[in-house]
């Protein structure tokens, strides 16, 4: 790997070097490197372009980097992994795309994540997309991600979206069984015309099933944000939808959550808040001697952390 895509490596998977454990490393569409251990095994698809990680039952304190790196301007790249995760598993999941595009075409990396969650297992998924680069090619990411999570299972995921990306569909699918909770943080920040757009859909089918999606985002010069959740309570079940936004400038952002009770014994609560950043926040920070520049960062910052 070259100097560019280290950078990418580190800005997405906070990596500075080869990881210990599992990995698999793609740069450019293909493979740059890739580790197994005694219980966490990847393996290429032989009908589609991606990888298989399957993960031991019983593998706990372990963990699988899986980060995707483009330095190429008009190269698309699409794949699909699939993570298999035995029962009483604890591990944790760590993918993310960064694109550096100093060309004029668009680069575009689309991904499609299936994760098979076992009995009573605990995952912890990161996922972080970054772009850049002073070409006038956009950059630009599709992540699609399907969650089927057994009975007692336990799945986060941590998406971050914070710069540049130029245009972004990240659709979200999960279907629970019994007494599995699912925990979504998505943090995200758009610039200049950018486009943002996520979509989740929670079917919330066992017996006592817990999700809880919390979004916070920050809209920025004339971007444009989507926020879609849709949590379906298909019997005694708990589910908990939340949207917090900070629009600045000529930016639009739009909040549609759903939920609907297909049972009497359904809890479903959905909150959607958008709003600038209030004035007396600003003073306050200008007064320990802040710019108002310096005091909206710290602000969002402090939002988004």
């Amino acid at each position: 790997m070259d100097a560019i895509q280290k950078s990418l490596l580190e800005q997405v998977a906070q990596l500075h070097d080869v990881p210990e454990g599992a990995y698999n490393i793609r740069a450019n569409g293909a493979k740059a490197g890739r580790n197994s251990t005694a219980n966490i095994e990847i393996v290429s698809k032989t009908d589609k372009d991606g990888i298989d990680i399957i993960i031991k039952p019983g593998t706990r304190n372990e963990s699988v980097h899986i980060p995707v790196v483009i330095s190429e301007s008009g190269l698309t790249d699409l794949v699909y992994n699939d993570f298999f995760i035995g029962e009483d598993c604890d591990v944790t999941i760590v993918a993310g795309c960064g694109i550096h595009n100093c060309g004029d075409q668009t680069s575009q990396h689309d991904g499609l994540h299936r994760f098979f969650v076992g009995k009573n297992a605990r995952v912890r998924y990161i996922e972080r997309h970054y772009g850049e680069g002073e070409g006038s090619g956009e950059r630009v990411m599709n992540p699609q991600t399907v969650i089927e999570m057994e009975e007692g299972s336990y799945m986060e995921l941590e998406t971050t979206q914070i710069k540049g990306i130029d245009s972004t569909v990240r659709t979200t699918n999960a279907k629970l069984g019994d007494g599995a909770t699912l925990i979504i943080h998505e943090k995200l920040m758009t610039h200049g015309d950018q486009v943002a757009k996520a979509d989740f859909t929670v079917e919330l089918d066992g017996e006592n099933a817990h999700a809880n999606v919390i979004s916070r985002s920050v809209a920025r010069d004339r971007s444009r944000q989507i926020f879609l959740s849709r949590i379906n309570g298909n019997g005694r079940c708990y589910g908990h939808s939340e949207c917090d936004a900070i629009i600045m400038d000529e930016a639009v952002v739009s909040a549609i959550p759903e939920v609907t009770a297909n049972s009497l014994e359904a809890s479903l609560v959905h909150e959607a808040a958008i709003g600038k950043i209030a004035g007396e926040q600003l003073i306050k920070l200008m007064t320990l001697g802040l710019t108002e520049q310096e005091a909206e960062e710290q602000i969002i910052n402090g939002f988004l952390k």
